[in-house]
């Protein structure tokens, strides 16, 4: 039950859940930073594994703590500080970490020298594989277009965006210094949503280029999984034809071996697949918030990236397709096999049974053969020492009768009394 609060609050306090400041804090981990133009934004994403990720933020609180500042907080994610008249940005992703800076520029030359004030000089330490390297100038409008020398015009796309308030001119090739270029006139939206413009497109250009990931992924997979689907053909036209059991053993193993190749190749490519969906489906979002539009007589961007990433997501989406048929193909021929094999494991059974039951009645024919001539043999050595004590019975003066009739007399008596005894023997032996 709540309690009142000690700072005289009429509502009383709870005990807040470990999750609460982390989720109310996501909603404004990453605000609109406000620009004006002119201005430059650099750009840059890198691959980066847990490890890399943990040293980078090292490196950070290193670098802020040198500027005279305070690092991220343990277990941040995103974190701002001052930088050549600028703001750096660094964010840490699931995959992949991005630093983005902006700065002023003190030319009307678009795309002209880079400001030397940028932090990703010969100090700066790259966290993983450079995967995104982007150039955004935030212009005010011009009637000149002279802006169009900076593209290639195969590929150049021109965009207004919230319904004309800006436009948006790429070309999506990199420049002589690696960076792909984007160029951003202000019409008249507000300096909060120029930010906000300006980072999704970044977004767009990050997340396209992660998306294109699963493309390759892919392509790699194809021989391997054209092979699978050959292997699997071969060896059901042989299941049609093997009737040993030894023959039917050795292609549930050949099976086996290609069900667990085909898993294993399945499960280091969801994560691929699955992410390629994802960003994918960002990227679409963000062309539906900036509200995007072709300019008139210009090609889009979501035009043009579509042309490359819909077919990119539908191989993927294909080859996991394959994947998923391929595993339920081999699970139904591994199911029919093994239940081939254990029929014919079971006849082996049943004949051995059997064969066992001929071999234990002919043992216990043997035994009761060997019992009865126990019964004679025993009833002999008890009928020979009978007729020994007869004799030396009489010799001894005892009053005993012929030793012959005596012998003679005790012999079916003997054989009775063996018999029962070893009768009862072997009934309590039957009973144990």
């Amino acid at each position: 039950m709540g309690q009142g609060s000690e700072n005289g609050s009429p509502f009383p306090s709870f005990r807040p859940s470990p999750l609460r400041e982390k989720v109310l804090g996501e909603v404004h981990a990453r605000p609109f930073r406000a620009l004006t133009a002119p201005r430059t934004i650099v750009h840059y994403a890198f691959l980066t594994g847990s490890e890399e990720a943990a040293r980078d933020q090292a490196w950070l609180t290193e670098l802020c703590i040198s500027r005279g500042g305070n690092g991220p907080a343990n277990g941040a994610r995103h974190h701002t500080l001052p930088f050549g008249g600028g703001t750096l940005s660094w964010e840490q992703h699931a995959e992949f970490t991005t630093y983005t800076w902006d700065g002023a520029i003190g030319t009307d030359v678009i795309f002209g020298e880079a400001p030397a004030n940028h932090p990703f000089g010969a100090a700066f330490r790259a966290p993983g594989d450079l995967l995104v390297s982007v150039r955004l100038e935030l212009r005010a409008p011009r009637d000149s277009e002279t802006w169009r020398d900076h593209f290639d015009p195969s590929s150049l796309t021109v965009s207004e965006v919230y319904d004309g308030s800006a436009t948006v001119a790429t070309d999506f090739r990199q420049d002589r210094d690696g960076l792909t270029r984007i160029l951003m006139f202000n019409k008249n939206l507000s300096e909060v949503q120029t930010g906000a413009v300006v980072q999704r497109l970044l977004e767009v250009e990050t997340y396209r280029t992660l998306a294109m990931l699963g493309l390759f992924e892919a392509t790699r997979l194809q021989p391997e999984i054209r092979r699978f689907e050959i292997e699997l053909a071969e060896m059901t036209g042989q299941m049609k034809d093997a009737s040993a059991l030894g023959a039917n053993q050795e292609l549930l193993d050949r099976l086996s071996a290609l069900a667990a190749d085909l898993e294993a190749g399945a499960t280091a490519s969801t994560f691929r697949f699955g992410a390629s969906r994802a960003y994918d489906e960002i990227v679409k979002a963000r062309f539906e918030t900036l509200k995007e539009r072709a300019a008139p007589g210009e090609l889009s961007m979501a035009t043009f990236l579509s042309r490359r990433l819909a077919p990119a997501m539908r191989t993927c989406q294909a080859i996991e397709d394959r994947q998923a048929m391929l595993s339920r193909k081999l699970a139904r021929a591994t199911t029919l096999l093994r239940t081939r094999v254990d029929v014919e494991l079971e006849d082996q059974n049943r004949s051995l049974l059997q064969s066992m039951n001929r071999r234990a009645r002919l043992q216990l024919r043997l035994q009761q053969t060997v019992e009865g001539l126990s019964v004679a043999a025993v009833s002999y050595y008890v009928v020979g020492l009978i007729s020994y004590l007869a004799k030396a019975g009489k010799e001894a003066g005892l009053p005993v009768p012929n030793a012959s009739v005596t012998t003679g007399l005790a012999v079916p008596v003997v054989v009775l009394l063996i018999w029962w005894i070893v009768r009862r023997i072997r009934k309590q032996h039957g009973e144990h």
